[in-house]
């Protein structure tokens, strides 16, 4: 089967975000980048599916030439081909950057077929606007279900059915989907592999076809950047010991607790 894969570049999770000064833009002068979570483990599943069922796997980014490390990292993982909708890097609103994803995948559909599934993140990392995939979904005329932590393949049921588990309070509910569909999946789905050397070797190799896109900014437009007030705790070692016990004593005595 085939399968297509979104995926974002955002700064690497847990690194310290600065912002320009005009305060529009991430500096990302000293920031590491790395794959959006969800969409990694996207690609991981979809690498699973196609492992148990056969097939191929695209991945599809929208964002600067260096975005294609993250092209990259999917092959070095499993992934067979790599496209890049190439911008100048700015950041791009949910309605644009959903016509550009379209505008693309209708283009490598007119010249390999229609894709049996496409996998997108729950959210990116970054912006969380829960709507490209959705969008992108809904133009395209397939059925889609986010938050989504669980992928079965039934190639013998017609076309092909997927049938997606999603978590809810106390169980989760199970959607089926005919083929083609779309799902919006979260981290946790599964736990992403680490690629091998020969997997980094090969992915050196990947021919990355690029596609411009001329698709106008939708209704949305950034305002302002703004980073929360740093807050600063002071940690105080009581001692290591017995005789840290009247100290332990008297921080209790201060919180009401005896």
């Amino acid at each position: 089967m085939r399968i297509l894969c979104c995926v974002k570049r955002v700064a690497a999770p847990g690194a310290k975000i600065n912002v320009t000064d005009d305060g529009l833009a991430v500096d990302a002068a000293h920031l590491g980048f790395a794959t959006s979570p969800h969409e990694e483990c996207g690609v991981e599943e979809a690498v699973q599916i196609t492992e148990r069922h056969g097939g191929e796997v695209t991945v599809l980014t929208l964002g600067p030439p260096e975005a294609a490390e993250q092209l990259r990292y999917a092959a070095s993982v499993g992934a067979h081909r790599g496209v890049l909708v190439a911008t100048d890097g700015s950041a791009w609103d949910p309605q644009r950057t959903a016509a550009a994803l379209i505008e693309a995948i209708r283009a490598l559909e007119a010249a390999d077929g229609p894709f049996d599934l496409l996998v997108f993140g729950n959210e990116s990392a970054d912006s969380g606007g829960f709507q490209v995939g959705v969008r992108v979904a809904y133009a395209l005329g397939r059925p889609i279900v986010n938050g989504i932590k669980g992928i079965d393949v039934d190639l013998e049921a017609g076309d092909g059915v997927v049938r997606a588990r999603r978590e809810i309070d106390g169980g989760f509910e199970v959607y089926e989907l005919p083929m083609p569909a779309a799902v919006g999946v979260k981290e946790g789905i599964n736990l992403p592999r680490y690629p091998t050397m020969r997997g980094r070797l090969a992915s050196k190799k990947l021919e990355i076809a690029e596609q411009a896109s001329d698709a106008e900014p939708g209704g949305q437009s950034l305002v302002r950047l703004h980073r929360p007030r740093e807050t600063v705790t002071e940690t105080v070692i009581l001692g290591n010991s017995p005789e840290a016990a009247p100290a332990v004593v008297d921080v209790l005595e201060e919180l009401g607790v005896v």
